[in-house]
């Protein structure tokens, strides 16, 4: 009898260590659970405030374009007497890029990539030369960029002795 009190013990035992192993994995599970649910909210709110940064940064961005269209037209009136032909391309470039300013000053920036993806469907010519300009330009700045580094002269030095 004693021996079956001891098995029984035992299986009683295990029902009550079992559950205790169920209890603290379902714990568990609900700690995870809500780690993800805070880090989900946090990094929405994080994302939400950066593309708000972004948004105020690109409307800046758009609104100076708009003065230098402004500067544009100040110069093209200046040298109408001067050059009339410069002046009508510089007229008409600050009507462009007036145009430009107007038209994306309020946007988002999923609005702007939307536009540049649209542009790129429509002219994905102009948009290969365009990248293909400003990849020159960049490769030429950095070619011509000035070294930190003094490079050493190719003339044999005197040091002491005679050449």
């Amino acid at each position: 009898m004693t021996h079956q009190n001891v098995e029984g013990g035992a299986a009683a035992g295990n029902d009550t260590l079992g559950g205790g192993f169920d209890d603290a994995s379902d714990a568990v599970r609900e700690a995870g659970a809500k780690i993800a649910d805070t880090m989900s909210e946090a990094k929405a709110a994080v994302t939400d405030h950066f593309k708000d940064m972004l948004d105020q940064q690109i409307s800046n961005h758009i609104r100076a374009v708009g003065q230098i269209a402004g500067s544009v037209k100040r110069a093209a009136t200046d040298i109408e007497e001067k050059s009339p032909l410069a002046s009508s391309l510089a007229r008409s470039l600050s009507g462009k890029i007036e145009q430009f300013a107007e038209t994306y000053e309020d946007e988002t920036v999923e609005q702007l990539i939307w536009s540049a993806s649209n542009f790129t469907r429509r002219q994905p010519a102009l948009v290969f030369g365009i990248a293909a300009f400003a990849g020159f330009l960049v490769f030429r700045s950095i070619k011509n960029a000035p070294t930190s580094q003094p490079t050493p002269s190719i003339q044999p030095t005197n040091n002491g002795s005679p050449v």
